[in-house]
């Protein structure tokens, strides 16, 4: 049983395939690597809020929750904390910096395991 319909299993795999192809942009244009990588981290986002419902609704559910210093929920906490570092990269002074590449690999991995929990079909 896929949790995702096709409409929204299409756009998450889509913005994740994106979200890969700006980082592998990012480390072949360094000049203009730090607006690949916050694409990138943007996107594997997107990918998530996709997979998991209405991305409108789950964006504005997080902005809500981020405000909050704890989060008990695991799957808030983790969207929360993605969120986070989203901004944290965006203020950085050299958003280009390894420290932002590897923060940006681990946000699209993490997307990845989220998408593919979601929009998997269950073996049979």
């Amino acid at each position: 049983m896929v949790i995702a319909d096709n409409y929204r299993r299409g756009w998450s795999l889509r913005y994740l395939r994106e979200a890969r192809a700006e980082l592998a942009a990012s480390q072949a244009a360094p000049d203009i690597a730090s607006s690949f990588i916050l694409n990138a981290m943007k996107k594997a986002q997107a990918a998530i809020y996709h997979s998991l419902g209405d991305p409108v609704l789950i964006e504005s559910i997080i902005q809500q929750v981020s405000e909050q210093s704890l989060v008990d929920e695991p799957i808030l906490r983790c969207l929360v904390e993605i969120e986070r570092s989203i901004q944290q990269v965006a203020g950085l002074p050299d958003p280009a910096s390894d420290r932002s590449l590897r923060e940006a690999e681990n946000v699209i991995h993490i997307a990845s395991e989220i998408v593919n929990l979601f929009t998997e079909e269950a073996e049979d």
